[in-house]
């Protein structure tokens, strides 16, 4: 009988402990997703989509572990067009009526989005759009995200090649893609082959007139009527000529919706690509991010590009330092004017998660405050107010500012000097 004592006990044991309460299995979100590179894409001469495929890489479990590189998710409830078809025919019927139409867009669909709340998760995002900057891993300017992703494939960075260039990540599940788009390439900061169109889609999205910003300057467009006058409607036509990045995003991003049907697609991008990655992800409602993004509204109004009942799942993150996002960096004066650039537009899309280096970090407002990575190495290197984190002020330590809406005077303070006519049949 003594013998039958532990058996006993060692089964009231067992049974107990899987009749106990078991700890919940952790979330996706909590766990977060794992990343690889897959694609390099660009755009040749002729406008043709560029793909160039990375095998995943084999790699052993103590590697996986030790290159676990992850993204946490929040859930976010984003409309989407019925089509891409029906929303380019609301486009166009929006040039004759101001509206748009509520049968386009789906209710809200709840889908995973980037956490970002989470600091960690925007570091990863910033590092992501950083890299598209450059083809070759062995870059001094490539950030290390282990040997998933540095796999070099020049496909798009041809000397020759002079457009749109990013690139394609996808999570270890495939259920998740990133398309990470190239920002502006400028001649203080090595310059580079898609400098020109950079240059002149800039001038085209974010100026108040063709980039009319003195009378020795050159536009980029004939819309300018003397005396302060611009005429809208050849600005907005304008700005739907193929040459303009847009059309080859949404045309990219079909693609990639193509090749991966089941997957969720999010958006990001630094500057000039990340005001595209807001444009996209307003034409196909998709979560996006967009690192020092000059203000994309005011092209967005002229592309016509129809308005979903909320653009929550666009979230724009920048400094007040940085005069572009800010809208600051104007007249002929400006550092952006010495160099060529009309960055006039001021008010944004989505939600804005505003640092406030200025007033709290004594930043003073420069240009050099602009590229991604000021936002990697002095923004996101630490939790926002981490003293007051580390004091355990309640309610004041953060570790990313909260998201805020546009201001609702922002429109109102947009080219204000500018009286726009629409002459243009």
């Amino acid at each position: 009988m003594i013998s039958l004592i532990p058996n006993a006990i060692h089964f009231l044991l067992t049974t107990f402990i899987l009749n106990s309460p078991q700890p919940p299995e952790p979330s996706p979100s909590q766990l977060g997703l794992q990343f690889q590179l897959r694609h390099v894409h660009g755009v040749s001469n002729d406008s043709r989509i560029l793909f160039s495929d990375i095998p995943p890489q084999s790699l052993t479990p103590s590697q996986l572990d030790q290159y676990t590189y992850t993204v946490k998710t929040r859930t976010i409830h984003t409309h989407r067009p019925s089509s891409f078809s029906a929303f380019t025919q609301a486009r166009s019927r929006s040039r004759s009526v101001s509206s748009s139409p509520s049968e386009l867009w789906s209710p809200p669909i709840p889908v995973p989005g980037p956490n970002t709340s989470d600091r960690e998760t925007l570091l990863t995002l910033a590092k992501m759009t950083n890299n598209a900057y450059y083809s070759d891993p062995s870059s001094s300017n490539w950030y290390d995200l282990g040997p998933d992703w540095n796999v070099s494939y020049t496909y798009g960075w041809e000397p020759d090649s002079d457009g749109f260039r990013g690139h394609v990540f996808v999570s270890q599940d495939t259920k998740t893609v990133v398309l990470s788009i190239k920002g502006t390439s400028v001649p203080w900061i090595g310059g580079g082959p898609t400098m020109k169109k950079d240059k002149l889609n800039d001038n085209l999205l974010f100026s108040c007139c063709c980039a009319r910003v003195g009378p020795t300057w050159s536009t980029v467009c004939g819309c300018y009527g003397g005396g302060g006058k611009c005429d809208e409607g050849c600005v907005e036509k304008a700005l739907a000529e193929d040459s303009l990045f847009y059309p080859i995003g949404t045309n990219l991003y079909n693609n990639l919706s193509y090749m991966y049907p089941e997957s969720n697609i999010w958006v990001i991008g630094h500057s000039l690509g990340g005001s595209l990655a807001s444009l996209i992800g307003q034409t196909f409602g998709t979560p996006v991010v967009a690192f020092e993004a000059p203000a994309e509204k005011m092209a967005s109004r002229r592309l016509h590009l129809p308005s979903a009942p909320s653009s929550d799942h666009i979230t724009h993150v920048f400094n007040t330092a940085d005069p572009i996002p800010m809208g600051t960096c104007t007249g002929v004066t400006s550092t952006c004017a010495n160099a060529g650039y009309a960055m006039e537009s001021r008010c944004h899309v989505g939600k804005l998660i505003r640092y406030d280096t200025v007033g709290k970090k004594g930043w003073s407002s420069n240009v050099r405050n602009h590229p991604i990575d000021v936002v990697i190495n002095n923004l996101l290197n630490e939790d926002w107010e981490k003293e007051d984190l580390d004091k355990g002020v309640e309610g004041l330590g953060r570790g990313v500012p909260e998201p805020v809406d546009e201001e609702e005077d922002c429109d109102a303070q947009e080219c204000m000097t500018w009286t726009y006519e629409n002459e243009t049949v």
